[in-house]
């Protein structure tokens, strides 16, 4: 059964930092690209960041909203894919998703399988 799970999300102060993980079971994260997306209340769901895989020129993507504070990463022998937030911003709230677009390994591309979310929460 193929499976995303995310996690590493919390409560942090303005200006602070969190990364998330974005595991996988059943199928191997490298060979696909994977994307980070986020929704806050009462907005809609938004992408955040892509990877494509190694395969496919591994480049990646950042909305213009975190670019510069936001690194997307993998670890390929842990099957894993990683968000690093920096100089995080209360707009920067929200529940974020991981998925895998499982028919494509480049960016952007839809995607077909989705976490179930890890909340961010940024407040002083």
């Amino acid at each position: 059964q193929l499976q995303l799970v995310e996690s590493g999300g919390g409560l942090v102060q303005p200006g602070g930092s969190l990364r998330l993980s974005c595991a996988a079971s059943g199928f191997t994260l490298a060979n696909y690209a994977i994307g980070w997306f986020r929704q806050a209340p009462g907005k809609e769901r938004e992408g955040v960041s892509c990877t494509s895989s190694s395969s496919s020129g591994g480049r990646t993507n950042y909305a213009d909203s975190v670019k510069g504070r936001f690194t997307i990463s993998r670890d390929n022998a842990k099957n894993t894919v990683y968000l690093q937030m920096n100089s995080l911003k209360p707009d920067d709230t929200a529940i974020y998703y991981c998925a895998a677009g499982t028919n494509s390994g480049r960016c952007p591309t839809p995607m077909n399988y989705w976490g179930k979310g890890t909340l961010v929460t940024v407040s002083s």
